[in-house]
């Protein structure tokens, strides 16, 4: 019998980082030496004291159900963060503890979205933006950041999308998949055109803490008291504290979208992982030294990779002020290496040069490709020689 779906379901994209994982798996199951460079996740073990807590909980008999919302314990933890690091003010009632930042997200959309609402997001995105739109009845709005605007949209564009089914905009500050940051000053900017259209302002800040050199990572909801009422701040532990598979993220802003978000979480969820939310709470409230430790050692790897990417024939990248990607421009070594589009080369480099990277088509940015320097140097430095010597062995120069 042949099943018949949700209409829902058919507008959703494949994810095309899993596909190239499943394929890296399957190749290294062969018994293959391949190189994976699109984790998204750091390549660290959760702090000890974070496990130490999280151990005590389930020994303290902390096993069962929690509000739906999180523990007010963490909501405290969370506010206290915000007030530390943004100098933001919020109440519990204005916290939203969630199954990771993505599923929070989710059920943000869920709430705040109608059919045919519309969503601005910039290009390069992060892969599920426009999925969890399009699952929630809303329109993906997309609008491009070059990387002549350092992958950045500006406010005229921001302007010139706005419509009257205009909803919200996310922002992503750090981004995934670019590592660019907006400035305080283009985050006012943006805020005060978001007022001006009276719109939702989504906040992406899950990388926060990942920033390098001299940048500084703002909170657009820090820009005035009118951006913080219409920002809902998504963030949480997997990147800053290495908990990705914890699955602990949370939502600040409005009262209203929070009990709404809450209330859905009620009949979806249930509650967070109630280990997990022990563990956030010691996250926020432990020492932080070792938040800084790993910023540190990805701050380094940036260092020594970004010039051995930008020097391989036909690529072009920026270099990145967060995150742990590099996101080069390459349509020039698939141009001359001979392979009719980006995806197709990306293919080729995992089949042939054994090195697993993500096509920037997932990103909405085809002529990109997507490396994570969330693995060990040594992996790195073999992955981008690699690379080269596969660009190098096959550039055809009558095809200048």
């Amino acid at each position: 019998m042949k099943p018949q779906l949700a209409n829902r379901v058919h507008t959703l994209t494949p994810s095309t980082t899993l596909a190239i994982t499943a394929k890296a798996k399957e190749l290294k199951q062969q018994g293959i030496d391949v190189i994976g460079l699109g984790a998204g996740e750091p390549d660290y073990n959760t702090p000890q004291n974070i496990l130490d807590a999280a151990l005590k909980s389930m020994n303290e008999g902390h096993t069962k159900y929690t509000p739906a919302g999180g523990l007010p314990a963490l909501k405290k933890a969370i506010i206290d963060k915000l007030q530390r690091d943004q100098g933001l003010t919020y109440e519990p009632s204005e916290i939203l503890v969630g199954i990771g930042a993505k599923h929070v997200l989710y059920t943000l959309f869920q709430v705040l979205l109608n059919e045919q609402d519309e969503v601005i997001i910039p290009i390069p995105y992060w892969v599920s933006y426009p999925e969890q739109v399009k699952l929630a009845g809303g329109v993906p709005v997309y609008i491009e950041g070059t990387a002549d605007q350092q992958y950045k949209v500006s406010t005229q564009q921001i302007q010139a999308a706005i419509t009257e089914k205009t909803r919200a905009i996310i922002l992503n500050s750090p981004s995934n998949p670019s590592g660019m940051i907006y400035s305080e000053e283009e985050l006012t900017e943006i805020a005060k055109v978001c007022k001006d259209a009276n719109i939702w302002i989504i906040s992406d800040e899950i990388y926060e803490k990942l920033i390098y050199g001299d940048a500084k990572h703002v909170s657009i909801a820090e820009t005035s008291d009118d951006a913080k009422e219409r920002t809902i701040v998504i963030n949480g532990v997997s990147k800053s504290h290495s908990m990705t598979g914890w699955r602990i993220g949370y939502a600040a802003g409005n009262k209203e979208v929070i009990k709404a978000m809450t209330d859905l979480a009620s009949h979806s969820t249930s509650n967070p992982v109630t280990t997990s939310q022990y563990a956030a709470i010691e996250a926020y409230n432990g020492p932080q030294d070792t938040v800084e430790e790993m910023r540190a050692a990805f701050e380094s790897r940036l260092e020594i990779i970004y010039p051995k990417v930008q020097a391989i024939p036909g690529f072009n990248v920026l270099k990145p002020q967060g995150a742990f990607y590099l996101l080069p421009e390459v349509s020039e070594a698939a141009r001359m290496t001979g392979y009719a589009s980006v995806d197709a080369f990306v293919d080729a480099l995992l089949t042939e040069a054994n090195v697993a990277v993500i096509p920037g088509s997932g990103f909405g940015a085809p002529s990109t490709i997507r490396l994570s320097y969330a693995t060990s140097l040594d992996l790195l430095e073999a992955a981008v020689a690699r690379i080269d010597t596969f660009v190098q062995s096959k550039w055809q120069e009558d095809l200048l």
